[in-house]
């Protein structure tokens, strides 16, 4: 097929040898299969910010850092070339991403390169060689459904445990090879703990899965993964070969308000008492 223009610079490079087909187009990119010397792998072409459709873009960025401050602080107050950083950030996001959970035991694409706007990666393929199926794609049985809904919830653990949610998980990005789900799409991943939204995004992104699983298993339909997984992570309890039971029992015990305020009263009169000793230090020096 003819060769995108934006992959061209990386056939030029000798980075890619051969365009062989579109795999897919999506809200936030397109994909190539490409042919790289003797490998067959697939190139994501990130979508421009105004022709992407990814609703709410901000929100998966919040908590993002780069390591140039200035950069940093351009970012922040949304100039013109803070723009530009900002989209190169959404872009490395997913290789950075890719590599932290590949570190991590996760299931993932291997990345190759990230060049101008083009992720080069590992092509997921099933036992026969083809392109691997999306999981939405996917008949199984209870016992699979189980099994792999299991994987799932464990590479979702270990994600949170490499600080990252996905944000957007469901049945359309996750692959099924010969070996199990595949977790794919991360440009959006948020880090745990610097964004407001990620205890919400986990939820959402655990309860998808599950209810596509429960589809195949309908045992999965009442479990608690994401309370559970959170509750774990908030606790300074959640490993990553912590082993999840989908329970969850929720504290239901409402707080004592006289307790609480005698608390704060005493904390305040701690900090006032410190500051008296602070300033009588100072008038005897």
């Amino acid at each position: 097929m003819k060769i995108p223009k934006r992959i061209q610079p990386l056939v030029e490079d000798g980075l890619i040898d051969d365009v062989i087909s579109q795999l897919m187009s999506g809200k936030e990119a397109t994909v190539y299969v490409v042919r790289c010397g003797s490998e067959i792998r697939c190139a994501k072409v990130y979508k421009e910010a105004n022709k992407r459709s990814f609703k709410k873009a901000s929100q998966y960025q919040e908590g993002r850092k780069v390591r140039n401050s200035r950069r940093q602080r351009a970012m922040e107050k949304g100039s013109k070339f803070g723009r530009s950083e900002q989209e190169s950030s959404w872009q490395t996001a997913e290789v950075d991403a890719l590599h932290r959970l590949a570190d991590a035991g996760v299931r993932v694409p291997k990345p190759h390169c990230c060049v101008d706007g083009v992720l080069l990666m590992e092509l997921v393929t099933d036992e026969d060689g083809d392109v691997a199926p999306r999981l939405g794609d996917v008949e199984m049985s209870t016992e699979i459904a189980l099994a792999d809904h299991a994987a799932v919830m464990q590479d979702i653990t270990r994600m949170l445990c490499a600080g990252i949610v996905h944000g957007d998980l469901s049945e359309f990005n996750v692959l099924v090879d010969e070996h199990g789900p595949v977790i794919i799409d991360l440009p959006q991943a948020v880090d745990a703990a610097g964004n407001n939204h990620a205890e919400m995004m986990l939820s959402r992104d655990v309860n998808k899965i599950t209810d596509y699983y429960a589809l195949y298993a309908p045992e999965l339909k009442n479990s608690q993964y994401a309370k559970e997984i959170w509750a774990l992570y908030e606790s300074g309890d959640l490993q990553p070969d912590t082993e999840l039971t989908g329970c969850f029992e929720e504290d239901l015990q409402e707080a004592n308000v006289d307790v609480v305020l005698d608390e704060i009263k005493a904390a305040w009169q701690e900090e006032q008492d410190r500051l008296l000793r602070i300033s009588g230090d100072e008038v005897e020096i």
